[in-house]
């Protein structure tokens, strides 16, 4: 029997990074004001991808929990 599962929808943000946390976690405030806490993608991880405070970026969010995200693209 074959599943056909979609891949999970993601909410998609621009932010600006507002402090950085350890374990590379940093706090993001949105374009729309709000404030969550992002980690790196891994593809950002594996090439070694510096993010400093101010840096625009891309946010990928889970419908179910609008307070965490990860960090996808630094523009």
């Amino acid at each position: 029997m074959m599943f056909n599962a979609k891949k999970e929808e993601f909410l998609e943000s621009d932010g600006t990074i507002e402090e950085l946390l350890p374990s590379t976690t940093f706090k993001v405030k949105l374009d729309n004001g709000q404030e969550i806490l992002a980690y790196l993608s891994g593809r950002l991880r594996l090439n070694r991808i510096r993010i400093a405070m101010g840096d625009r970026v891309k946010i990928e969010m889970s419908p179910y929990d609008l307070s965490k995200g990860r960090i996808t693209f630094r523009y």
